[in-house]
């Protein structure tokens, strides 16, 4: 079975949440979920990977799914891949930020506490259980 399930997100870092929102909606995207002025996720066609932007600092990464970020670190790393950061927790579950032998950034997440739960405006309120 493949380790990658699927790309999650590609996370982009923006100075401002609205005005990060304002711009892909230009682009015709609707806002998914919003975390008051921290992030946003953005929806994609054709698709269930989202853009989500934030105003942590952090660099532009595109998050891959994976079952679970433990096993996926062992398993890059017996690939000859190394761990970069991590595992930390996140709203979903968990991160982690590896290299593979070219030096390529394979960033790893989870959704071991559930997909994220919002109100009927989007704003999230919690996680949906995982399953």
């Amino acid at each position: 079975m493949p380790l990658f399930k699927k790309v999650d997100c590609i996370s982009l870092p923006v100075a401002s949440i609205d005005e990060g929102i304002a711009f892909f909606e230009k682009l015709g995207h609707e806002c998914a979920w919003r975390e008051g002025n921290v992030a946003a996720a953005l929806r994609m066609a054709d698709s269930d990977t989202e853009i989500v932007i934030h105003t942590r600092q952090l660099p532009a990464e595109t998050y891959l799914l994976v079952e679970s970020v433990s096993d996926a670190i062992r398993g890059i790393e017996a690939a000859g891949g190394t761990l970069e950061f991590g595992p930390i927790e996140i709203a979903a579950g968990l991160y982690a930020r590896l290299r593979d032998p070219w030096n390529n950034a394979l960033v790893v997440m989870d959704l071991s506490k559930g997909t994220l739960k919002t109100d009927i405006a989007g704003n999230v309120i919690g996680n949906n259980p995982a399953l």
